[in-house]
């Protein structure tokens, strides 16, 4: 049986947002398999697409736009925080849209040998860029309380304890489905249950290994320092840790504070973002098409005139 499709998430919401025109630049900050980047080449723009994944690029190498003279499909095999300086290396020091799918691809949830999935069993891999410590590294050379402390911070497992007591007691772990049914076993799962414990686990333990909050946050500043005066974000996340981020630095963003005895409302800078949404969430159609789009949210806003702020 063949891999599903790749189904881009709120598609057309995301392009509405970028609200893309002939000759924009605009950054795919995490290409995968090119869903946002086809839509927003068939518009007519030139797209700067960023993906830490090997495979993801190699794939992208292909595609005819990649070839051109000029090309407009340009790839950049680095992490999406490094889109500043990686632009700047090629001429580019502003874009009028950055488009952000945070988190785990659908190619790599797809490809057993990832490790990303427990669905069909795989190596215990869950890297990104394929480099560094894998998931199985972390698992059986941390301590207990170190597990513990990803699995509540990133999964927001209440029973993390128990949970990273069960993996060191099995240790060593080599494979997801090992993974899977030791958390299982420490959860009392039972087969037919609504949803599978150690789905908490794996995101926890894959945000950790491929430090994904991080790079959220460091991408989402160097996204306000590239976008132009009117120029748009659009960030789809896919679980309340993303989303939080997203919605706080677009507050924060689009705040103008209110002054101070000593510096008053007037002088105080300008937002550097407006027009900022709320949270889209995909239609029942959508979920119903694909269902791994049910826990995404897309928040989008348009960029000021006013200077980046010094910590963005």
């Amino acid at each position: 049986m063949s891999a599903a499709p790749h189904i881009p998430v709120l598609l057309d919401e995301v392009i509405a947002a970028l609200d893309p025109r002939p000759g924009d630049v605009i950054v795919d900050a995490t290409f995968g398999a090119g869903g946002y980047t086809r839509a927003l080449l068939d518009r007519g723009v030139t797209v700067h697409a960023f993906d830490r994944d090997p495979d993801a690029i190699a794939a992208g190498r292909g595609w005819a736009e990649a070839r051109g003279e000029p090309a407009r499909l340009v790839l950049h095999p680095r992490r999406f925080s490094e889109m500043v300086a990686a632009l700047a290396e090629v001429g580019v020091a502003r874009v009028d849209g950055v488009a952000m799918d945070i988190g785990v691809s659908s190619m790599q949830l797809d490809q057993a040998a990832r490790g990303f999935a427990f669905s069909v069993d795989g190596p215990l891999d869950m890297r990104m860029s394929q480099a560094g410590e894998s998931a199985a590294d972390f698992l059986n050379t941390a301590d207990e309380g170190a597990i513990a402390d990803v699995l509540y911070t990133y999964g927001e497992e209440r029973q993390s304890r128990r949970v990273a007591r069960a993996i060191v007691a099995a240790r060593p772990l080599s494979t997801t489905g090992e993974l899977a049914q030791v958390v299982r076993k420490a959860l009392g799962y039972r087969a037919g249950a609504p949803k599978d414990p150690a789905t908490r686990s794996f995101q926890a333990i894959r945000i950790h290994v491929n430090g994904e909050l991080g790079e959220l946050e460091a991408g989402l500043a160097a996204a306000e320092k590239l976008l132009k005066s009117g120029g748009k974000l659009a960030v789809v996340s896919f679980h309340s840790l993303e989303d939080r981020i997203v919605k706080r630095f677009l507050r924060d963003a689009g705040v103008r504070s209110a002054g101070s005895r000593y510096l008053p409302a007037a002088d105080q800078p300008e937002p550097v973002f407006t027009a900022i949404s709320k949270g889209v969430r995909p239609s029942e159609a959508e979920i119903a098409r694909n269902p791994r789009a049910r826990s995404s949210t897309l928040r989008h806003a348009v960029r000021t005139a006013a200077p980046a702020r010094e910590a963005a």
